[in-house]
């Protein structure tokens, strides 16, 4: 088997545009949550949003190509840019047909349905945009990003709705490691902060309805009342281990290992017991070849909602043991929850938080739900430096998604 390292990232989040800002940000315990300014949301009952402020995609889609791609689209191309960039990945170092991607997105182009859908009713079906059906589509991102980069191996998406960035890397860690490419990007990329979506997770009553940003997405705290929205993407560029130092190139990190599993228990609401999650957690740390008392930093799902938090924490007690000292946070309280693009912008910044030796601080929770027994990250723990770390992702529909992280040594 191949060992899989990282060789570059990328991100757009509510708290940072860049892969540089986004962690400097998330180390800092900076909070993306603002009031949503993209539409008139009064009538949703719905006032805050993690919404991207500082995104311009004629910087680098280009002006042309933006124009017929959905937004979730733009933040793919970006952030997988970003990551090539930082890998040094070109024709010259890898052949286009060892170069993969799979890119996931929860819901795709949900702004283009919206508004092709409102100009068929308003103005006749012959306004449609020729370019509805391919901005719309939730296999764009990679497409977009594959004919990029020139990419001609594999090139797939994943829909596991909260999962599917998780799902995305695990998978191209999958291809690598099976020796059916070289190199692979992959991560994913929502942008659904809109009327149908607000209104949608809304009627679901899924959504906080708190008016400060401040304190909106609250994970493990006893008075959080639902999630916040938010939208952007994260990318990876995953490479074999050989590959990569054959062309000399700079290491950030290695996936160590990747967990997968189903609740197969109800549409939305994950199973209680955490039964289902906890084993996905057990097969990232196994395939790892570790115990669970290497691991010493869990990158939490941590949606704020009553169900996720608790369920979560009783799946982490299930392994690690309720005395544990593993350190737990969840990064949404910064960013929202950016639903397909979650696990991957909170991959990147798990990788980053390994190399940094520093973690990030469970923002907003101020009083810890006692359904929640585990040692959160704060100002006084965060600077830990830990060998090893896990991501979680848990999607609607019952999707459990694990990946193991480990610090970059030669060993």
């Amino acid at each position: 088997m191949q060992r899989v390292v990282i060789t570059g990232m990328g991100a757009i989040a509510p708290n940072g545009n860049g892969l540089k800002n986004f962690v400097d940000h998330s180390l800092a315990g900076q909070v993306g949550i603002k009031p949503i300014s993209k539409f008139d949301a009064e009538k949703t009952g719905i006032t805050v949003a993690g919404e991207v402020d500082d995104f311009d995609p004629v910087d680098y889609v280009g002006k042309k190509e933006a124009r017929r791609m959905d937004l979730y689209s733009q933040y793919a191309v970006q952030t997988a840019g970003e990551a090539m960039e930082m890998a040094g990945i070109d024709e010259q170092n890898t052949h286009p047909e060892d170069l993969g991607v799979i890119f996931g997105s929860g819901i795709g182009g949900l702004t283009t349905i919206q508004e092709q859908v409102i100009k068929m009713h308003d103005k006749g079906p012959r306004r449609v945009s020729p370019f509805f059906i391919p901005m719309a589509i939730a296999n764009m991102a990679a497409g977009n990003v594959s004919i990029r980069f020139n990419a001609k191996n594999i090139s797939t998406s994943i829909v596991t709705a909260c999962a599917s960035g998780t799902n995305s890397i695990g998978e191209a860690y999958r291809q690598i490691q099976a020796g059916r490419a070289q190199v692979m990007i992959a991560g994913g990329a929502e942008a659904t902060v809109n009327e149908t979506a607000i209104s949608g997770f809304a009627a679901l009553t899924a959504l906080s309805t708190n008016t400060d940003p401040e304190r909106a997405s609250l994970p493990f705290d006893k008075d959080r009342n639902g999630f916040v929205l938010g939208e952007g993407a994260g990318a990876m560029v995953l490479e074999s281990l050989d590959h990569a130092q054959e062309r000399g190139a700079k290491i950030l990190g290695e996936i160590v290992g990747y967990g997968t599993t189903s609740d197969a228990y109800h549409i939305t609401s994950p199973d209680p017991s955490g039964a289902e999650a906890a084993r996905a957690m057990k097969m990232a740390i196994d395939e790892a070849n570790i115990k669970p008392n290497q691991v010493g930093y869990i990158n939490a799902h941590g949606t704020a909602t009553h169900a996720n938090d608790s369920g979560e924490s009783k799946a982490i007690n299930m392994v690690f043991g309720k005395d544990s000292s593993v350190l737990v946070s969840s990064s949404k309280g910064m960013t929202g929850h950016l639903l397909g693009a979650a696990g991957a912008i909170e991959a990147v910044l798990t990788v980053a938080s390994l190399r940094r030796g520093k973690l990030p601080v469970n923002v907003g929770c101020f009083n810890q739900d006692p359904a929640c027994q585990v040692n959160l990250v704060n100002t006084n723990n965060q600077n830990t430096a830990v060998d090893y770390a896990i991501s979680n992702s848990f999607g609607f529909g019952g999707h459990n998604a694990v990946l193991a992280f480990k610090k970059w040594n030669e060993e």
